[in-house]
């Protein structure tokens, strides 16, 4: 995947915090028209598995899309070098359907602590706000649930729902809670998605020239409204055991809070 434009350690934290990374009007307006024409078709399936190139040809719509610059370097900087492809799927949402998708999260049965992958959404028209949009609750990638656990609820503090430009990419940590909004407009919704799946460690992929800056550990503390001030804790303790991982810095905390509950004095060597 050609890369020209890497993100920096502000904006990796700022993902780790919100869960993801929202790149506004990336996509070229051709290509946009070109994707209109391509969706309502849809785009044939790859098997789990299938590295970038093998799943899309070189001069594909996917592969032109993935390898355009500020996409290709925010998905190097989060997955890495040679990511597979989990799968992909052409999302679409009638006019005036009357109904909207449950808040839900996508395979929260990964628990890994130390890996990720990201979903790709790229939005190929300008999306209205009665054209519904995802709904994504910030911070809550994190926070463990089944599924459509979150089903239940309608509406979360701080959450968001994408109105965005033409061109639109929206890249998300796998956990995101997140939804599609009904469609009140006249018009098709139209949305293409990509699990990416790491295949290196995702270890310090991103420019880590302002690794020390202190906009990191802000982000890193960021809090959301639907946050409990206890609670809330418990989602910036989850975010430092993934920066610990991300960097490779086991020294790295946000007030003390890991440090803390990791010490474990009756392992420490006594020789």
């Amino acid at each position: 995947m050609r890369t020209s434009t890497l993100l920096s350690s502000v904006q990796l934290a700022s993902f780790v915090a919100h869960g993801y990374l929202r790149l506004d009007a990336v996509v070229p307006d051709e290509m946009n028209r070109e994707a209109l024409e391509l969706l309502p078709l849809g785009i044939p399936g790859v098997p789990y598995g299938t590295p970038v190139a093998d799943a899309y040809p070189e001069g594909s719509f996917p592969r032109r899309l993935v390898e355009l610059p500020e996409v290709a370097g925010a998905l190097r900087g989060l997955v890495g070098p040679d990511p597979e492809i989990d799968h992909h799927a052409v999302h679409i949402r009638e006019p005036r359907e009357g109904h909207a998708q449950h808040l839900h999260g996508d395979a929260i049965i990964d628990v890994r602590p130390d890996a990720f992958d990201v979903q790709l959404m790229y939005y190929p028209q300008e999306v209205t706000p009665d054209m519904g949009g995802t709904l994504v609750v910030p911070g809550s990638h994190l926070r463990r649930t089944n599924e459509t656990d979150t089903g239940r609820y309608q509406n979360l503090s701080g959450q968001t729902r994408l109105v965005c430009p033409a061109g639109t990419v929206l890249l998300l940590h796998h956990g995101i809670w997140h939804g599609g909004r009904r469609n009140d407009s006249d018009r098709h919704r139209y949305m293409f998605k990509i699990r990416f799946n790491p295949t290196v460690p995702q270890v310090r992929l991103w420019d880590t020239a302002d690794l020390d800056s202190s906009d990191v550990t802000t982000e890193l503390s960021r809090s959301f409204p639907w946050y409990e001030w206890a609670t809330g804790r418990l989602e910036i303790h989850n975010r430092v055991r993934l920066w610990r991982a991300l960097t490779g810095d086991d020294s790295f905390d946000v007030e003390h809070w890991v440090t803390r509950v990791t010490n474990r004095p009756g392992q420490r060597s006594h020789a």
